[in-house]
């Protein structure tokens, strides 16, 4: 999306001219903003407008700003009226006095205005870490038995928005009143409410979540003004996210965090069973956003790539256990996410024992993470396909060059490093990978361990075809096939995860059922949690027992496979 400052247009035609003048007097209708100040909008009333005379404002309830406008700082006015957004350009203070008690400035008349056009339906499209969290909530009665939803803003107009929501609002939304209040949550802390009614659902069961249109209702001459003031906002900020984005603007005021402002969105409102599966779900939120921005057509987002990469790092630096045990938490979350981050995770877990430069750490978990998302830019009937005929799995392997093409935008990234593992990952010693063929003397050793790692956690997750296979099924199948795996790498890996990996859910002797939190140095089990079920960690997960209740539970018997999300 281009910056907004090339969509203005000059209008000086007198007539017309008079007509937005004369809006800019209305209450409300403009707002000042000085220059050199960022983007802030000061609070003004224009008090009169006269072509090729004098313009007359009062600032009253600014009056901190005379002593800059005498000491020759410009300003502008900024406003909107029947869907236009209007701009003078920089003005300059000529006089300034009291009028019983208010404080009125005035100023050459502009000769010409810029006006930005709208369409009464143009949407603002919420780009990658921009977030703006809403609360639904019906005007009487509940939703779905609860007092209110949360989800994430993705795109709004003064007409509607548009908003991800839990799954589970598919059921919920259909029974609401007629109309609910949506309140649009900024990272800033400042909220808006208005009432809103549903117009369409559209769920998406491969991210766990569901899109829902919303129309406003009946909307006040203010509530339009603070809505055309965010579309133009989220405009701006999109723009310095986007590949070709000024960057070095400031950014816009409503997406600086607030440490008071609460936490509002549709992850933020789900349990986790532990605080690192919590951050980790901040991860995977990040890494959702930007497969949802590739789908969409927007490229890979370099900066928050190097950022998330580098929280990633820090989480397992923290505490590698609890950020093993965590991955198997993650239930909200698309397979892709769950599947990068986890390959991500283990893989430079499994090098961690060779003293790797950071930026090498940071290549390699980024690349992992990334490496799969090219699926996700794929045909949607070809991504939830149970069997591949032949020309669906040519067209398949075209993911490896769509992220490939992707990666190659991130300078920071080792070349070396996204040609191993996002290109030879899907390789086979035998040569029956893609999405070359190649062949063992061909595969870098990285891409040889990449394999490996990816194939564990592929594997071990359920499919719409098959169900997940158990840690021992994988561990043989690896063994069993020296032509495709190095094995060198695959007894490593077994050596390093163990038996009864961190975050595997196993069987006792007894029957009893708990998840695997910590292992002690012979690879064995040290502190686990019981479950009731075959289940995922939920939240409210029982404590860690070790030592003697631990010992009481007998021995492990069975890893069992990880259980659907």
């Amino acid at each position: 999306m281009a910056p907004q400052e090339t969509r203005y247009l000059r209008v000086d035609s007198p007539l017309e001219l008079h007509e937005l003048l004369e809006s800019l007097t209305e209450p409300g209708g403009a707002s000042l903003r000085l220059e050199g100040e960022g983007e802030a909008s000061l609070p003004v009333l224009v008090l009169d407008a006269r072509l090729g005379e004098t313009l007359l404002l009062d600032i009253s309830a600014i009056r901190e700003i005379l002593g800059p406008l005498r000491r020759g700082q410009r300003f502008r006015l900024e406003g909107q009226v029947h869907g236009k957004l209007l701009r003078s350009p920089w003005l300059s203070l000529e006089e300034s006095h009291e009028v019983d008690g208010r404080l009125q400035c005035s100023s050459a008349c502009p000769e010409w205005l810029e006006v930005l056009q709208r369409r009464a339906s143009y949407r603002a499209e919420l780009r990658l870490s921009m977030e703006v969290g809403v609360i639904l909530r019906a005007l009487h009665g509940e939703l779905g038995g609860a007092s209110s939803l949360q989800g994430d803003l993705r795109d709004l107009s003064v007409q509607g928005c548009r908003v991800e929501l839990p799954a589970m609002a598919s059921g919920a939304l259909p029974q609401a009143p007629e109309r609910l209040e949506l309140e649009l949550c900024f990272p800033s802390g400042q909220r808006f409410s208005v009432q809103a009614e549903v117009r369409h659902l559209k769920p998406e069961p491969e991210r766990y979540l569901v899109q829902a249109g919303f129309h406003f209702g009946d909307i006040t001459p203010e509530q339009e003004r603070l809505l055309w003031f965010y579309v133009r906002e989220i405009e701006r900020e999109a723009a310095r996210h986007a590949s070709d984005g000024d960057t070095t603007r400031a950014p816009s005021a409503l997406f600086q965090s607030s440490e008071s402002a609460p936490q509002v969105g549709r992850r933020r409102a789900e349990n986790y069973p532990t605080a690192m599966a919590r951050r980790l779900a901040r991860l995977a939120a990040y890494l959702d956003a930007q497969l949802l921005d590739l789908q969409q057509g927007h490229g890979l987002d370099s900066i928050e790539l190097s950022r998330n990469a580098d929280r990633l790092l820090m989480l397992l630096d923290e505490d590698r256990e609890e950020l093993l045990f965590a991955l198997s938490c993650l239930t909200h979350e698309a397979h892709l996410v769950q599947h990068g981050l986890a390959v991500a995770v283990r893989l430079v877990d499994l090098v961690a024992t060779q003293q790797l430069p950071q930026g090498l750490r940071k290549s390699l978990v980024a690349a992992a993470m990334i490496h799969d998302l090219g699926k996700g830019m794929l045909p949607a009937e070809l991504q939830h396909a149970q069997s591949l005929n032949a020309a669906q799995y040519r067209q398949l392997k075209a993911h490896v060059a769509l992220i490939l093409d992707q990666a190659a935008s991130c300078h920071w990234l080792s070349r070396s490093v996204v040609t191993a593992v996002v290109g030879g990952i899907n390789e086979r010693l035998d040569g029956s990978g893609y999405p070359d063929g190649k062949r063992g003397p061909d595969l870098p050793e990285l891409a040889r361990l990449a394999a490996v790692v990816d194939v564990v956690d592929a594997m071990g997750r359920p499919r719409t075809d098959r169900p997940a296979w158990s840690v021992a099924s994988i561990y043989r199948h690896l063994l069993s096939h020296p032509e495709r795996f190095e094995q060198r790498w695959v007894k490593r890996y077994i050596a390093h995860f163990g038996r009864f990996p961190v975050g595997t859910l196993v069987r006792y002797a007894g029957g009893e059922l708990a998840w695997v939190r910590r292992l002690d140095r012979q690879g064995k089990p040290s502190q686990v949690s019981r479950v009731e079920q075959a289940a995922r960690p939920q939240a409210g997960l029982a404590a860690p027992l070790y030592d003697g209740a631990l010992t009481a539970l007998g021995e492990s018997v069975e890893a069992l496979p990880l259980p659907p999300a």
